[in-house]
C-alpha cells in the first residue's frame, strides 16, 4: 500500500541526483473525486504515466497437492522520474519499472524474494495504459479480456506460473476509489482492489519440476502524486480474503512517535455489503514482536486489529519475513503471509505489511 509510494519517491530522487540538471516536472495531483463519481474502469486498470508512482500488488495463499500452505508476492512498481518528460530520445528514463517477488515457505524458515529494475522502454520494460499489462525482463502481469490475470516470473530461488481469475466485483476503496492517507485532501492515492481471486498454476523450485498450485489472492492497484504528511514515519496494512466469502482491508499511519497519524478500513461482507470505518474506529494493536537476525529490527508480527466493534486477531505463517528491497527501492520492510481470526474464531488468510519500524521515512 503506501510502502510503494515512499519506496518510489526514494528512487525517483536518487535518479533526479544523479542526472544532468532539469526543470522539475509536473505530476497529476491526486484530488477528491466529485460527488457520485468513480474510477473509470475497465481504463483504469492500465497504467497512469502522468502521475508520480503506481503499483499492482498480488499477495496470496497457495496450496499444494499435498496439503502444503505457501504465501506468495508479486509486485510492479511505475515511477516518473524527474526526467524532463518531453525529451524525446528513446533512452531517457523518464519511467522506471522495479519487481518485487516473494515466497512464504515455512519448510524454508525464512522468505525468499527477488528484486529487478529498468528504465521502461525498447519493449524490455513497460506499464502499459488502457489495461493491466506489465513487463521488467521475463517478468510479465497481463490481465485478460475476461477479467483474470496471467503471472509469470522466474527467480534464482523458484518461478511461478499463476493464472488469478476474478470471483467478485472489483473493491473501490475509500470514496469511490479515492483513498485519504492524511488529513490533508492531497494525503491520498486512488485505489482499488480485487479480492478472492481464484488463482491456480505451478511453482517451480530451483532444480525441482513443476508444483501445481492452488488457492486465492488480493491484489492491489493504487497510484498518487503526492507524499505522506511530514511527521508520518511508517505504517501498517492488512489485505484479508475471508473463509465467508467477505473482504477486509485495513491499514494505519504511524507517527514518528509512533502514535497513529490516519488509520481507515473497509469490509465487503459475504452478502456484498459495504461498510468503511474512520480514523477512530481503526486500531492497530502489537501482541507479539520478532526481532530479525540479519537487521535487528523488531516488528510486531503478531497484533490485534480493531474495526469498529469487530476485533481480528493477526497470527504469521512463520516470522521471519522481512523483505530487504534496499538494493532497488531503498526499502526494509515486513511483508508476509497471516492467518486472522475475527472475534476468536478462524476468519480468513491475509498479508501483512509493516514499514518504518527500522528507521523514519525521510524523503
Amino acid at each position: 500500500m503506501m510502502a510503494r509510494l515512499i519506496m518510489w519517491m526514494w528512487l525517483t530522487m536518487s535518479l533526479a541526483q544523479a542526472g544532468a540538471p532539469r526543470s522539475e516536472p509536473s505530476f497529476t495531483p491526486v484530488l477528491p473525486l466529485a460527488p457520485g463519481q468513480k474510477l473509470q474502469l475497465p481504463m483504469d486498470f492500465g497504467a497512469h504515466p502522468d502521475f508520480k508512482t503506481e503499483w499492482w500488488y498480488a499477495t496470496g495463499w497457495l496450496t499444494t497437492q499435498d496439503g502444503k500452505a505457501l504465501g506468495y508476492q508479486v509486485t510492479f512498481f511505475r515511477s516518473a522520474t524527474q526526467s524532463d518528460r518531453a525529451n524525446p530520445s528513446a533512452f531517457a528514463p523518464t519511467q522506471i519499472i522495479i519487481g518485487h517477488a516473494a515466497l512464504s515457505d515455512v519448510a524454508e524458515g525464512k522468505l525468499l524474494h527477488e528484486q529487478r529494475s529498468a528504465r521502461a522502454g525498447f519493449g524490455l520494460a513497460y506499464a502499459k495504459v488502457g489495461n493491466t499489462d506489465l513487463k521488467l525482463d521475463d517478468w510479465r502481469m497481463r490481465r485478460a479480456a475476461d477479467g483474470s490475470y496471467a503471472i509469470t516470473l522466474a527467480t534464482r530461488e523458484f518461478s511461478l506460473a499463476l493464472r488469478l481469475a476474478p470471483t467478485q466485483p472489483v473493491l473501490l476503496q475509500g470514496e469511490g476509489g479515492y483513498s485519504r492517507k492524511g488529513a490533508k485532501a492531497q494525503e491520498a492515492s486512488y485505489y482499488y482492489s480485487e479480492p478472492q481471486l481464484d488463482t491456480s498454476g505451478t511453482i517451480t523450485r530451483k532444480n525441482g519440476k513443476p508444483q501445481v498450485v492452488t488457492g486465492t489472492t488480493w491484489l492491489d492497484h493504487e497510484w498518487s502524486s503526492q507524499a505522506l504528511a511530514p511527521e508520518a514515519a511508517g505504517w501498517d496494512w492488512i489485505g484479508a480474503n475471508l473463509i465467508d466469502g467477505g473482504a477486509l482491508m485495513a491499514f494505519q499511519i504511524r507517527s514518528k512517535s509512533g502514535d497513529k497519524i490516519w488509520s481507515h478500513a473497509t469490509l465487503r461482507d459475504a452478502s456484498g455489503k459495504i461498510m468503511q470505518y474512520a480514523p477512530h474506529q481503526v486500531d492497530f494493536t502489537p501482541l507479539r514482536h520478532w526481532r530479525s537476525p540479519r537487521t535487528q529490527v523488531r516488528y510486531p508480527v503478531a497484533t490485534r486489529v480493531r474495526t469498529g466493534n469487530t476485533t481480528w486477531q493477526v497470527t504469521p505463517l512463520q516470522d521471519d519475513q522481512e523483505l530487504d528491497a534496499r538494493a532497488s527501492t531503498g526499502a526494509l520492510y515486513w511483508e508476509g503471509a497471516v492467518r486472522i481470526e475475527r472475534d476468536g474464531v478462524p476468519a480468513g488468510r491475509a498479508y501483512l505489511e509493516m514499514t518504518g519500524y527500522d528507521v523514519p521515512i525521510k524523503l
